[in-house]
């Protein structure tokens, strides 16, 4: 059992030995309150939860690499984790003691990122923060998890979020705006709902023109900036064959005749031979596609055979600049303009595409490579908007048909 006693300087030291016998103390201003402090030790010791009041003087930014270097996540998450960690998380809580760390510290941190960055973001840098103290929590470092019930406002829906592009914008207008080495991978990606990785990962073994098929058997990563193939898709439902349409077929094929594939059999590669990186695709080649085909910012030709460039800035002012060739002005355009359908979208638009065509969600699943058919509804198909499909099935028989001349009651 422990003891309290007094110490030289008039406080009051609670004694006690903690589960592996070592001698502890620590001192306080009153007898009361020592004599509480050591009923609290003895009932976590009698109860299996003994934390060192110690313990928590570790630095989080101590704990939280110790914790890191136990990660077994992909390399891709990893490394983005790790990106979080060191820009977000590490500069707030690294020198904070864990036990020095509370609720109320927690909240005003993710209510100030709020204000800076981009919810997604907010998100995974509470959730690593989190994790960290919950690490702490189960190694006996501190009591319990400061972050637990914080909160995180709800993401607003933007205009921006989710676009989906018709299959009549798709063929004649953006793909007619991607330079020609390119297009395959933009058509391939609308034409298949295949992710980025997917696309990019595509070779000759796993095509099948005659037959008008693809399968999803491998993906390409990237990570700080460097790419590698992945023998395996994102999920066990990712590994899936998918129907090629005529007009694919096509565009495929004249890639393959144009370009043919080195010994690695890598149908869409960069301009050395080597996997698409994503950074690199977006910026130069994605979003100036999209100013080409007129579907994010604007171009105007000038009098004096310039053109002058529009766009809308992130706190969605407008923009415009002057500038002596359209190639220029569509790379600037490109650069500054927020908002645009992203690459990601083609995949949500062919969902969407399918859905709105009667397909059964089931198949559907099965060709975007989901675990749950519920992912499918959820995330892919909010999109789909047919209000004369919902009126005619809420239509009356007896209420007639207005286009067959047949008076409505």
């Amino acid at each position: 059992m422990g003891f309290v006693n007094s110490t030289p300087n008039g406080k009051w030291r609670a004694n006690w030995r903690d589960p592996e016998g070592k001698q502890r103390a620590k001192t306080f201003r009153t007898k009361r309150e020592a004599a509480t402090f050591l009923a609290q030790i003895e009932t976590q010791k009698a109860q299996g939860a003994y934390v060192s009041p110690h313990a928590g003087r570790i630095p989080f930014g101590e704990h939280a690499q110790r914790w890191m270097d136990t990660w077994n996540t992909e390399a891709t998450t990893a490394a983005r984790d790790a990106s979080i960690m060191r820009n977000h998380v590490l500069p707030q809580w690294g020198a904070w003691p864990l036990a020095k760390i509370d609720h109320m510290a927690v909240q005003a941190w993710i209510s100030e990122l709020c204000e800076k960055r981009s919810r997604a973001t907010v998100v995974e840098c509470y959730r690593l923060a989190s994790s960290v103290l919950k690490s702490a929590v189960r190694n006996r470092l501190i009591p319990f998890n400061p972050a637990e019930e914080v909160r995180i406002p709800k993401k607003r829906t933007r205009d921006t979020d989710e676009r989906i592009i018709s299959r009549a914008d798709l063929r004649a207008r953006l793909l007619p705006a991607v330079p020609d080495f390119y297009r395959g991978v933009i058509a391939t990606a609308a034409g298949t709902g295949l992710r980025w990785g997917e696309v990019a990962g595509l070779c000759t073994d796993a095509l099948d023109l005659d037959g008008g098929t693809l399968s999803v058997v491998r993906t390409v990563t990237e990570v700080s900036g460097h790419t590698t193939f992945k023998s395996f898709p994102k999920s066990k439902a990712g590994r899936r064959t998918v129907p090629l349409p005529p007009w694919l077929i096509e565009i495929i094929g004249e890639h393959l005749r144009r370009w043919p594939p080195q010994a690695d059999g890598l149908v869409f590669s960069n301009t050395v031979g080597k996997p698409l990186r994503r950074t690199l695709f977006r910026s130069r080649v994605w979003k100036p596609s999209l100013v080409r085909a007129g579907l994010l910012g604007g171009l105007t030709p000038t009098s004096a055979d310039g053109w002058i460039g529009t766009w809308t800035n992130q706190d969605g002012t407008a923009g415009s600049s002057e500038f002596a060739t359209r190639d220029a002005a569509v790379f600037e355009v490109a650069k500054r303009a927020t908002g645009g359908l992203k690459f990601h979208d083609l995949r949500h638009s062919y969902a969407t595409w399918l859905v709105d065509e009667g397909v059964p969600v089931n198949m559907v699943q099965r060709v975007m490579g989901h675990e749950r058919s519920s992912t499918t509804l959820d995330l892919y198909t909010r999109r789909t908007d047919d209000g004369e499909r919902i009126l005619r099935a809420l239509a009356d028989d007896d209420e007639g048909d207005a286009s067959s001349g047949i008076p409505l009651r």
